[in-house]
């Protein structure tokens, strides 16, 4: 998208809360790779979907510096939860400050570690589920979680053009082949429908039939 499109968007969906904008600033001043972060465009779109679904259960495979976190809680039901999983204990240490910053942290349960672990510790049947993790690793993460999403309910999947490199037969690194893996997978998965929005590097939105 070109900058002045991009700016047309950001002007006309408000401003951010003084908190996501504290915490984006944050992010790109302290921790490695700060475009991991959802940021203002995608977390409203996250926020939006939540409002729809209105949620009681929320996991989130990836929570990088929670950003998307604090988007996806906006929308749940009062007395909701959201599970959000970050391998790394950094990343994980600045979400929790945040969290609380933003008054969510008594709805919120932040695990630390590998999410092939944590997923099937987890005993519960969630109405949405966010994957924005390793990307190799979608495959297994959509596996793990499928029985855990209950009928009617969505998953989320993001980055699935992976900067336009799915489609370009060129490209065959390792992540990209994995991704088109995953894609071809959910192309197929008759359990689900499927829509796709070209937000950012795009997103898979799946409901479970």
């Amino acid at each position: 998208m070109d900058r002045q499109a991009e700016e047309y968007i950001f002007d006309h969906l408000g401003a951010e809360s003084s908190v996501l904008a504290g915490l984006y600033r944050y992010t790109h001043l302290n921790v490695p790779y700060p475009d991991m972060i959802s940021g203002h465009e995608q977390g409203r779109l996250l926020a939006m979907f939540s409002h729809m679904i209105n949620p009681v259960l929320i996991l989130e495979i990836g929570t990088f510096t929670g950003y998307s976190t604090i988007c996806l809680a906006e929308g749940m039901k009062a007395g909701g939860r959201l599970h959000t999983i970050e391998k790394d204990d950094e990343r994980a240490e600045i979400a929790s400050v945040f969290f609380e910053k933003a008054g969510i942290a008594d709805r919120v349960v932040l695990h630390t570690g590998d999410a092939l672990e944590i997923i099937p510790t987890l005993d519960m049947v969630f109405d949405l589920v966010f994957i924005d993790a390793a990307k190799k690793q979608y495959l297994e993460y959509y596996h793990l979680v499928f029985d855990r999403v209950k009928p009617g309910g969505y998953i989320l999947v993001d980055n699935i053009l992976w900067y336009g490199k799915v489609a370009d037969p060129q490209a065959q690194d390792e992540t990209t082949c994995e991704l088109r893996r995953f894609n071809e997978f959910i192309r197929n998965d008759t359990r689900i429908e499927r829509a796709i929005v070209q937000n950012r590097d795009g997103m898979f939105i799946l409901r479970k039939k």
